[in-house]
């Protein structure tokens, strides 16, 4: 058993390195808000691939992964694989499009202002925004419920020293810090997380053995037909890859790449890695469905190891959890720094350079904060992903169409979000008490229909929705958009 002054001492000890690394490699490198928020063709391909690969392996990959696996089994491990693998490959193409028409942007949200306009900029903001809050909300979660379990950290003692720990570096280094710390957490995280994979399948007897396992326990989660797992796959890959393509960490990264070619060649071998990776984890909770009994299957991997292992394997599984959850915190702050920074001077009079940084931080502080709290009652770290990518799945498709079509308005584009969001809305399980205080409103509860718990219903009818309503709004006849607009209306903030 892990006690928790050893549990406290790793996590303190663990961050306070990263911490360091992070604020000593972008010491007298950042002089602005511009350096703050961008890393702009600085980064080769290796150092790049790590950071694509850093910023999703978030805490999530030995916890949501594992739950849909130990719920759902085979078939939402593939989905979830399909899910994070597809927005990677697709940004290979995106990425250095936006790089063509937009060389000296920042964000998704300036995108979104000179192509669509005010009213459609406003909406991607705030869904970018509550998008990035309830992810990190979701990491807060997964690390203060893993150490709660291996080692009865109270959850709010473990979120408020990552959340701390994160923000000191990441407010002071920005993107520079982050990608010199995604690099190495990379490095480690890897061989790490396929030793505790390869040692936990070899201590329950080898493949065969945990098959047989998982055959007894639960012969449905190998049942690639099983409908519930078919349909909880398909509601994963469409969530995930909506979602993502209206996170913020990867218009930020496409930036950063030496040039258009090293960002496309990094976004694929981030696509294969990143799926792999997910798949392997998943699998894991497949595997822990068939040896362990746990009340909460968002710990599975923890009540997996924690019965296997001796204790230092335990610890070594909580140093993997501290990697993950700061490799993907991280990113998420420098990416709501650079959104706050480049929309302040739409709400200020021509703020000084000083006004920009200082309002990133204490923007970034604010949301962390938040994110602290909403960690200390969520118990399942899945929910509140899905409910994040709710929020991207509608928006997604005609955000990026408009990278490519002229036709496309900023009505056009902002009704198809609008109309799709109410319609996964309408079928959505939300978590944290929000759907029975939704379905319990006099005029609105009686005419929503039974929520999905599978999700299918609601992130098809989303994306349906928004894809069909996009094609057939840039069908209109419209005044088609000058793409080289983009450039002349964004600029660098130096």
């Amino acid at each position: 058993m892990v006690t928790t002054a050893s549990a406290l001492a790793l996590i303190v000890g663990t961050l306070a390195v990263f911490a360091g690394v992070g604020i000593w490699s972008s010491r007298g490198r950042v002089d602005s808000a511009e350096s703050l928020i961008a890393a702009r063709d600085s980064t080769t391909e290796p150092r790049l691939t790590a950071t694509l690969v850093a910023s999703v392996m978030g805490v999530w990959i030995l916890l949501s992964a594992p739950e849909a696996g130990a719920v759902f089994g085979v078939t939402a491990a593939v989905g979830y694989a399909v899910g994070e693998a597809l927005p990677m490959l697709a940004f290979s193409k995106v990425g250095p499009r936006v790089r063509t028409v937009m060389p000296e942007g920042h964000s998704l949200t300036e995108y979104a202002y000179a192509r669509y306009g005010r009213t459609m900029y406003a909406y991607v903001l705030c869904v970018s925004a509550l998008y990035m809050l309830v992810f990190l909300s979701a990491e807060l979660t997964g690390i203060a419920l893993a150490f709660s379990f291996i080692a009865d950290v109270p959850q709010w003692q473990t979120a408020t020293l990552v959340g701390g720990a994160v923000l000191g570096y990441a407010g002071y280094g920005g993107l520079r810090a982050s990608i010199v710390t995604d690099t190495i957490q990379a490095a480690l995280v890897l061989p790490l997380l396929i030793a505790v994979g390869v040692a936990t399948v070899a201590v329950l007897g080898g493949p065969a053995a945990v098959y047989a396992g998982v055959e007894t326990a639960s012969p449905a989660l190998l049942d690639p037909t099983a409908a519930d797992g078919l349909a909880f796959g398909v509601a994963l890959s469409l969530a995930i890859f909506g979602a993502e393509l209206v996170n913020q960490t990867w218009w930020q990264r496409v930036y950063a790449g030496a040039d258009g070619g090293t960002v496309e060649r990094s976004f694929r071998n981030a696509t294969l890695l990143n799926g792999a990776i997910v798949f392997f984890a998943a699998l894991l909770g497949v595997a822990a469905a068939g040896t362990a009994s746990v009340e909460n299957p968002a710990v599975a991997v923890f009540a997996l190891v924690s019965t296997s292992f001796p204790t230092p394997a335990v610890v070594g599984v909580g140093l993997l959890a501290l990697l993950l959850v700061t490799s993907s915190a991280d990113s998420l702050c420098t990416a709501l720094s650079s959104l706050v920074t480049v929309d302040v001077p739409r709400l200020l009079d021509d703020p000084s350079d000083e006004t920009l940084t200082l309002g990133a931080r204490v923007v970034t502080v604010a949301v962390m904060v938040v994110a602290v709290y909403i960690s200390q009652d969520a118990q399942s770290v899945l929910a509140l992903f899905l409910f994040a990518d709710l929020l991207g799945v509608a928006v997604a498709f005609p955000l990026v169409y408009g990278l490519f079509s002229p036709r496309l308005t900023g009505t056009g584009a902002l009704a198809s979000s609008v109309v799709s969001l109410a319609v996964g809305t309408a079928f959505f399980p939300f978590p944290l008490g929000i759907d029975t205080w939704l379905r319990s409103l006099p005029m609105v509860g009686p005419v929503l229909p039974a929520a999905d718990a599978l999700y299918l219903s609601a992130f098809a009818g989303a994306a349906g929705v928004s894809v069909t309503l996009t094609l057939v709004f840039a069908t209109l006849p419209s005044e088609r958009y000058d793409f080289d607009r983009l450039s002349r209306a964004v600029n660098r903030l130096e």
